[in-house]
């Protein structure tokens, strides 16, 4: 491991280093899954003489995943995806310990945000790893002449996907895009359990208030949703689901939740949390309608889903009362309490998915960048889900760390299921 950081970075602290390097072990110890990932990378070179730019949260465990593309061969740079994310000593246990060049500050504005962005593109990547679309944006809509080499992407977010999904749609996407968010070991583990329990945890450290008995609004009931609504209704609170989508909020009731309009909703809640992929969840119609103390967040990708320059036009006073929290003192003098400047307020306030989680989120991300390598060139220029046996094997080995056993089919068994005369 070398000791020697490149001169081609943009971090806050070097000399947090070594404090990053415990971090990022802690988290390896349960990432069991990218550990065998990485030891057969470091074998078998896959990702030899290819440039990856990844826009992620730079996390501990996102540390992990840049080491494993590394051993893979790779000529890795990160940035970051979100300007409050960022973990500083992890970035700097990246740069200092091995030459992983990085550009990412936590509380970056955003000249500095996209800045770092074109920094990591600028040795015309290969493959785009996003979390956000935001490599993919910048490339389509700034430096389109760096989309000529590019083999494929991956993206790891709903939001992401959604916005990809979309320059499809209108035949404008320039390479090929992996969704890795629609892996079955991503999304109904890391969008459900890890978003459920550090949105709790985001939302706890930066107020220190009691759950238990309050009334907590979760603004749609996708995964993410889901996970929250579990985990808010684990810590004793009385959990209300607001939603657009009929089959949704028919299966948001069927959970045993309250199911109304965030109208209704906004009068009676103590916590809001939105996770929609959408704009202007909560807008001024709800804020004035809000109880004195109300605590808002947001877990959804970006930060347009809390609608904060309405709250600012509807507020007499704002201040900083608690770090992560603003208190909107409204003409009436009720109080309105936003967490995290209204961004990921799990990563914001707290520290991200658990790593057990994260361990398939980018064991994924590691096996979906080997395979755009191996048929990137073959493919169209579209979204394509993670190849099924990708998803069976991340399941596989993360079963195979929890020493874990499954049955498999008898031969009997797979001959009935593969024909369409027996049953009758």
């Amino acid at each position: 491991m070398s000791t020697t950081s490149p001169t081609i970075c943009d971090v806050k602290d070097l000399g947090l280093a070594e404090q990053g390097r415990l971090r990022v072990e802690y988290a390896a110890q349960e990432m069991p899954v990218l550990a065998l990932i990485r030891e057969r990378f470091e074998r078998e070179r896959p990702l030899e003489g290819l440039r990856i730019t990844a826009c992620l949260h730079v996390t501990s465990e996102t540390a992990n995943l840049a080491i494993t593309l590394k051993a893979g061969g790779a000529d890795v740079r990160v940035c970051a995806s979100n300007p409050l994310s960022t973990q500083d000593d992890s970035a700097a246990h990246l740069v200092a310990h091995h030459r992983i060049p990085v550009f990412a500050i936590k509380g970056e504005d955003n000249e500095t945000y996209y800045r770092h962005i074109n920094a990591a593109l600028d040795h015309g990547p290969h493959i785009t790893m996003d979390d956000g679309a935001d490599t993919v944006s910048v490339i389509h809509q700034q430096r389109r002449d760096l989309a000529a080499n590019i083999i494929g992407g991956t993206e790891e977010t709903t939001t992401g996907v959604i916005r990809l999904r979309s320059m499809e749609r209108e035949g404008v996407l320039l390479y090929p895009i992996v969704a890795v968010n629609d892996a079955d070991t991503k999304h109904l583990f890391d969008n459900r359990y890890g978003t459920g329990q550090s949105t709790i945890d985001g939302i706890i450290r930066a107020t220190n208030r009691l759950m238990a008995g309050k009334t907590f609004v979760v603004a749609g009931y996708g995964w993410c949703g889901r996970g929250v609504a579990m985990r808010a209704k684990g810590m004793g609170a009385h959990v209300i689901v607001t939603e657009v989508d009929p089959t949704r909020a028919l299966e948001a009731a069927l959970d045993g939740f309250v199911v109304m309009p965030m109208a209704d909703a906004a009068r009676v809640g103590d916590f809001f949390c939105t996770l929609t992929g959408n704009t202007h969840v909560i807008r001024p119609e709800h804020f004035s309608l809000m109880k004195d103390g109300a605590i808002v967040s947001n877990s959804g990708h970006f930060d347009v889903e809390l609608d904060l320059p309405s709250l600012e036009k509807l507020s007499r006073q704002k201040r900083r009362v608690r770090e992560f929290v603003d208190e909107y003192t409204l003409a009436d003098g009720r109080r309105i309490y936003v967490l995290g400047e209204g961004r990921l307020v799990n990563l914001a306030a707290a520290e991200g998915h658990p790593s057990g989680v994260m361990d398939m989120s980018f064991a994924n991300q590691a096996l979906a960048s080997e395979w755009m390598a191996k048929n990137g060139p073959s493919l169209e220029k579209k979204v394509y889900p993670v190849p099924k046996e990708l998803d069976r094997e991340v399941a596989r080995l993360k079963l195979q760390s929890m020493g874990i056993l499954i049955d498999s089919l008898t031969d009997e068994q797979r001959q009935y299921l593969e024909s369409w005369t027996l049953g009758t």
